[in-house]
């Protein structure tokens, strides 16, 4: 199903070279939904845009435009209003055409992309032997809703956990642990991860105070990499503690992601090095082998270097990451890779990028795609941290949020006088608590921060995951009363638009596709959040105002289908931000 916008955009474009040649067939027809239903659907400005390249006034090139336009099929005759804005209303027939095609495809008028592509989505990467806090929220809900928009287009997606399980940490958290806890080193679970983490702050204080205990982190670092037994069984313990803990997190928020850590590429880093020597890229500094940068430069105006190998022989993120951009790009055959980190790692991917694509790894066509996201902050507009100081662990973080909606659903069931089984309101904590903290995040625009509210995001009145949740119920409590099972409606159950409220809901159903499409290539999950907030008032207000079980047939049926394509709308949307449905709340 082409989106009406499309379709309008194909018709004003054939129109615009019929009225003026050729040469205007590219023009912009700038069509754009209506702000106010009063001046219809979508409103063209493209004359005021022609008025100098064709030397005529707006309203004139805007009735040449109408003479040519073939919109018959699909609305009401154009308006030409004020300078030359061209005002499009489509025909109710139209509408109903549409939503009934929409209401027979299990993709609800989504159609697959047409090229797919190979993607990789980067996304979480916490540290190993650290436990995974609040700074993992964002990259893990942003990146698994961008990999679950792009599966649904019918992309090939490689999701990947590029974990911190390599380098210099290592060498210290071994070493410090030889002296207090060596039965770390050799039993699965010896002490637990909270212990592990305290260990190592005391490893790193250790480090930065005392040379004898660096240089026996250093030599630990070099035994590791140069695949010491025993420096490598310890480093595989850490690993599979650490990897344990985070699958409870991912089980939890419904994540599912492929692990390639930095060790993976650990091999390929002498190679990146030796490349782009040969390629005359490589520069000395202060015995450091560096690139330098373009359009980089430091305080003093000098080009800043990108290091590669460090002046002790050690390698660091830069290398490391051009050689998974490298490997992504020849042997994954990704055709565009998203690095989804905090807006803070900006310019670092900016210059791998740069690198990569000077030493001819990164061609033209591979798009790479930074996707940058701003801090979560406290009520006190800070960053989100514990009365103590510390960060917030995410484990805790989603367990208050269960709790919490697990007190605000038992105050209500208690309230309505209900009789509720403990799995239910088990269930429905689990979905609302978890549910909530995504969708608090998913709908703010991600380059922003934003503040960490739980009273905010479990509210059942505004953006909220609970009041989608809640439209999507209703109409579930529609089918229970009336005993209507949706799926036996029918793909004959016509839908007969006669009220304002239903022309409105039927209108912002059909944009479905555009959202998905729009999402897909700008990565803005917010966008699919601001959709499906608009679709629940919508519907609300339809709810409100037109009667469906009381109404007589044929209207009785055609709102009862206007009901189920909004709940599968609201599940398939939720559904892409990894959000569940419920029957019932």
């Amino acid at each position: 199903m082409n989106s009406t916008i499309a379709q309008l955009k194909n018709q004003f474009q054939h129109a615009l070279v019929a009225a003026f040649g050729e040469d205007f067939g590219n023009a912009d027809p700038m069509l754009m939904p209506t702000s106010n239903p009063k001046f219809g659907d979508f409103q063209s400005n493209v004359a005021m845009s022609l008025a100098k390249p064709l030397g005529k006034s707006p309203r004139a090139i805007a009735e040449q435009i109408v003479q040519h336009l073939a919109l018959a099929d699909t609305c009401e005759p154009p308006a030409i209003a004020g300078p030359g804005f061209i005002n499009l209303t489509l025909k109710a027939s139209y509408l109903e055409n549409q939503l009934a095609r929409m209401q027979t495809d299990p993709r609800l008028g989504v159609e697959p992309a047409k090229n797919p592509q190979r993607v990789i989505v980067d996304f979480s990467s916490p540290n190993i032997a650290k436990e995974m806090h609040v700074g993992h929220l964002r990259s893990t809900i942003i990146g698994d809703c961008i990999a679950r928009i792009l599966e649904f287009e019918g992309h090939d997606v490689l999701r990947l956990n590029h974990v911190g399980d390599w380098g210099t940490q290592f060498g210290m958290l071994i070493t410090y642990l030889r002296e207090v806890a060596p039965e770390a080193l050799t039993t699965a679970d010896a002490i637990d991860l909270g212990d592990l983490v305290a260990f190592y702050k005391k490893a790193k204080q250790r480090f930065d105070e005392d040379p004898a205990f660096r240089e026996a982190s250093r030599l630990e670092v070099v035994q590791l990499q140069s695949g010491d037994e025993d420096s490598r069984r310890a480093w595989q313990l850490l690993c599979d503690q650490s990897r344990r803990e985070f699958q409870v997190i991912y089980d939890l928020l419904d994540i599912n992601i492929t692990e390639r850590g930095e060790s993976f590429y650990n091999p390929l880093l002498p190679d990146v090095v030796a490349d782009l020597e040969k390629l005359g890229l490589l520069e000395q500094d202060q015995g450091a082998k560096c690139v330098f940068l373009e359009g980089f430069t430091n305080k003093e105006g000098n080009p800043l270097p990108l290091i590669v190998q460090k002046s002790d022989g050690g390698y660091n993120y830069a290398t490391t990451d051009l050689a998974a951009l490298r490997y992504r790009i020849q042997q994954d055959q990704a055709n565009r890779i998203i690095y989804v980190t905090d807006a803070g790692q900006a310019n670092h991917f900016a210059q791998v990028f740069q690198v990569a694509r000077r030493a001819g790894w990164l061609p033209d066509e591979i798009d790479v795609v930074h996707v940058p996201f701003g801090l979560v902050q406290g009520e006190d507009g800070k960053k989100l941290k514990t009365r103590s100081g510390e960060t917030v662990r995410l484990r805790d973080l989603l367990d208050e949020a269960v709790d919490r909606a697990r007190a605000d659903l038992e105050a209500r069931i208690q309230e309505e006088g209900r009789q509720e089984t403990p799995e239910f309101i088990n269930h429905v904590a689990q979905v609302v608590g978890i549910s909530a903290v995504k969708y608090a995040d998913l709908s703010q625009n991600r380059t922003s921060n934003y503040i960490f509210s739980f009273d905010k995001m479990l509210a059942l009145q505004g953006n909220t995951a609970p009041y989608m949740l809640y439209a999507y119920v209703r109409v579930q409590g529609i089918s229970r009363k009336g005993q209507i099972d949706f799926e036996q409606l029918g793909a004959d159950a016509k839908i007969l638009l006669q009220e304002d409220s239903e022309f409105v809901l039927a209108r912002h159903l059909l944009q479905l596709d555009e959202i998905v499409d729009q999402v897909g290539q700008e990565l803005f999950p917010n966008r699919l959040c601001q959709y499906l907030f608009e679709l629940s008032q919508k519907f609300n207000q339809f709810y409100d105002r037109c009667p469906v079980l009381q109404a007589e047939e044929p209207l009785r049926t055609s709102r009862l289908a206007l009901c189920d394509l909004t709940a599968r709308t609201l599940k398939l949307g939720l559904s892409l931000l990894g959000i569940p449905t419920l029957e019932r709340m």
